[in-house]
């Protein structure tokens, strides 16, 4: 299961490779990684950072990098960073930016300049998140390319690769506490992003209770939302409150929640909070050894996606290729 599916988004990248931005050119995972991307093909690249710095890094390392297959740029030395800052001035001098001055700073920033890349369509999609915290690797993205519809929460998914099984866990990145709205705002976005890789959903929203065997706001915050999901989603199964074992054992389901469309076959997993999700999916990639993709972004309007300050230079590359067919299937 594991590398059969991550072969197969893959050998859909490859059918067409979009242009896509490493803006942290200079980390060395990221060079390792876009030796790899090259050799299977399913990618172009533009790497930003200064040329010197990022071919002498890749020399050190020895990587065998064919320079003349990829785009270096330099926000220092770029006429793209005059055009890209009249751009973000005028979007963000409501929002503080006070100068043109100030705009070209920012924007020689290398998310910044990436995400500029992205928003001008002079690349196809991005990732990012190898040298800064998730906060400041999405504040660009939030600023610039902004969310599907106002007043949307983005969210970050993780597959997870296991063995027999491939599941999703949400929101594994972002959204600290969300209400019982963002609860179903994220399940039906990772609903679409399933469907997009080829996973049909089946939706649990996760508690410490199950349909009701515990008294607390915490449940009724998740029950509400999935009395809400089922409301205005019912074409997409799901169900919840429901503990993590019913969620996931048949067994366990027959006995806690024998009335339940999930019957221990769920395979999208809505966690009541970031701290219960970051915790999941870290304990199952470390213990379970499964393979943790993401996390993918949802909810912004153009493909942009982060991995983790903890990843190697496997998990770039993967979240390399699922980036490329999220561009396939942009708007």
């Amino acid at each position: 299961m594991m590398h059969n599916f991550i072969r197969q988004i893959k050998a859909r990248a490859r059918k067409s490779p979009q242009h896509i931005v490493l803006p942290e050119g200079i980390n060395e995972k990221i060079l390792m990684a876009t030796e790899v991307i090259l050799k299977e093909k399913f990618a172009k690249l533009t790497l930003i950072g200064p040329p010197k710095v990022i071919k002498n890094k890749a020399k050190k390392l020895g990587l065998k990098i064919d320079w003349k297959r990829l785009q270096i740029i330099d926000p220092e030395h770029s006429p793209l960073t005059d055009k890209y800052a009249k751009v973000f001035y005028e979007m963000r001098k409501e929002k503080g930016i006070k100068s043109l001055a100030e705009a070209k700073k920012i924007v020689k920033g290398m998310d910044y300049f990436g995400t500029m890349m992205i928003h001008m369509d002079d690349a196809d999609g991005m990732v990012t998140g190898t040298i800064f915290s998730t906060g400041e690797s999405i504040r660009p993205a939030l600023q610039i390319i902004k969310t599907k519809e106002k007043f949307h929460k983005v969210s970050g998914l993780f597959f997870m690769v296991l063995e027999h099984r491939l599941l999703a866990f949400a929101d594994a990145a972002l959204t600290v506490d969300p209400n019982a709205h963002d609860l179903v705002d994220i399940a039906v976005d990772t609903a679409e992003t399933a469907k997009q890789f080829g996973l049909e959903p089946k939706i649990a929203f996760l508690s410490f209770s199950t349909k009701g065997s515990a008294k607390h706001p915490a449940v009724d915050k998740v029950q509400e939302a999935a009395a809400m999901m089922k409301d205005q989603h019912p074409e997409i199964i799901s169900d919840g409150e429901l503990q993590v074992d019913a969620a996931l054992v048949p067994e366990v389901a027959k006995r806690k929640a024998p009335t339940s469309t999930i019957q221990g076959d769920a395979n999208v997993l809505i966690f009541p909070n970031l701290e219960s999700a970051n915790i999941a999916y870290k304990l199952v990639e470390r213990l379970a050894h499964a393979k943790a993709v993401g996390p993918l972004l949802q909810g912004l309007k153009k493909p942009i996606n982060k991995v983790s300050r903890g990843c190697n230079y496997k998990d770039i590359v993967n979240v390399t290729a699922f980036t490329v067919c999220q561009c396939h299937d942009k708007d």
